[in-house]
């Protein structure tokens, strides 16, 4: 997103969560990884409380990255905010990357507890949400999960827009336009997007494949050293230090997502394909690994899925999956080579579905595996996913785990390439695009 305000892009399925908590008690914390938009959705809430009357001195803006605040504790963060305070009236307060303020939770409960106050804050790494942190906002905070762009957004950052029309065969096509008028085929849009990703911005810079893998290669580097390597020493957890064995676990993790993965797993891989230095006093403990996944995980840039026993109704301990937050980043890692696609296309559906706010494990039905089950609090859906359903063989193997749930929730297969959307044996299969733009 650019910085000025009036030119900021909209992003409004978090706006308007962030809107629904409007003037409740619980301190809103917008999480997600560096540069998905965290410092502009917090500039689009504060334009929206502008246009909605609150007038500019109940507005507080902080911004941690910046030098002016660098350094800042919690007791010099309380007085700034106290000294302007505009009396009489509710204050806003906008905390940006808070977790760069020593004992941040100290001065957020106060503001709390002393002030009729409002407060938003953004931070890039999990632990801000952590047991230690929690027990001061305990039941006083909701969290806002902040992904990179959809491909509905991506589109609409792009300044393409989408147009439907019915079609000779009596169904409904979808074209879309750039702001010249010239029309493209959809499948066009989504490899960019299966390209370069969400990073929202890669629309500053436009699809150029140089200037977009330097932009990745800031994300990624400004992640690694700011959240990972220079975290703060904690209490029990192991400190991150060697760069080299980061990239080296990154990079397996990026190369094998949608694959079914373990710790120990990573570490024989690594000790097996002689990706450690010859020179290093021993092999890294599967302890030592799984530090730094943890750090990987709590700094956004990976999520891990757990397996989940459908007829047992209860989730696995051991062997679950990982996927990376922006496949831009997969291809800056492991350069933009045309493979893995179904995995990619698994990695797509699984953000798509944390975007529309659903609880997503995989699913085990006896020696089968179903790709996703999606749960949310009225909903479940369990769904596959693969490249193509053209081949016979590949319809059927990817139907027999749906058909060996018995029950009645939806059962889905999304494809990157079908003939026609079909329903058999009551299973839904539908095309990647559609259901992207369908979100």
């Amino acid at each position: 997103m650019l910085n000025s305000v009036s030119e900021l892009r909209s992003r409004d399925l978090y706006l308007n969560r962030l809107i629904a908590f409007q003037d409740t008690e619980p301190v809103k914390i917008i999480t997600g990884i560096r540069r998905c938009g965290k410092s502009s959705l917090l500039k689009l809430m504060a334009r929206h409380l502008r246009n909605s009357g609150v007038a500019n001195e109940q507005i507080i803006e902080l911004n941690f990255e910046s030098m002016e605040f660098r350094g800042m504790g919690a007791e010099a963060l309380y007085q700034y905010v106290k000294e302007r305070l505009s009396h009489g009236k509710r204050a806003y307060l906008f905390f940006d990357e808070i977790q760069r303020v020593d004992q941040w939770q100290d001065a957020v409960n106060s503001f709390r507890v002393d002030f009729d106050c409002d407060i938003y804050v953004t931070g890039s790494n999990a632990y801000l949400l952590s047991s230690e942190y929690a027990t001061y906002l305990a039941g006083r905070s909701v969290e806002i999960k902040m992904l990179p762009l959809s491909f509905c957004e991506f589109l609409d950052f792009h300044g393409y827009t989408v147009r439907e029309r019915k079609s000779p065969s009596d169904g409904i096509s979808k074209r879309i336009y750039d702001a010249d008028g010239e029309s493209y085929e959809p499948k066009e849009l989504l490899e960019a997007y299966l390209k370069f990703g969400g990073m929202p911005g890669i629309a500053d810079v436009g699809l150029d494949t140089d200037k977009a893998l330097t932009l990745l290669d800031g994300v990624y580097s400004t992640v690694v050293v700011r959240d990972i390597l220079e975290r703060e020493r904690r209490r029990g957890q192991r400190q991150i230090t060697d760069p080299d064995l980061l990239r080296k676990v990154i990079m397996f993790l990026a190369d094998n997502i949608g694959n079914i993965t373990s710790i120990t797993s990573i570490s024989n891989k690594l000790v097996h394909e002689k990706l450690l230095d010859s020179n290093r006093n021993g092999n890294p403990s599967v302890h030592t690994i799984q530090a730094y996944v943890g750090a990987l995980l709590e700094s956004y840039v990976f999520y891990e899925i757990k397996r989940f026993d459908i007829k047992g109704k209860e989730y696995l301990r051991t062997l679950g999956k990982y996927y990376i937050v922006d496949i831009g980043l997969r291809n800056c890692l492991l350069g933009f080579r045309d493979m893995d696609t179904g995995h990619i296309i698994e990695n797509i559906v699984y953000f798509e579905l944390l975007r529309r706010g659903y609880d997503v494990a995989i699913g085990k039905v006896g020696d089968k595996e179903v790709d996703f089950i999606a749960t949310s609090a009225d909903e479940k859906k369990y769904i596959q996913v693969t490249e193509s359903m053209n081949d016979p063989n590949t319809r059927e193997r990817e139907l027999a785990p749906l058909r060996g749930i018995r029950d009645n929730y939806e059962k889905v297969v999304i494809a990157g390439d079908i003939g026609h959307p079909v329903t058999q044996d009551g299973i839904k299969i539908v095309k990647l695009i559609d259901f992207l733009l369908d979100g």
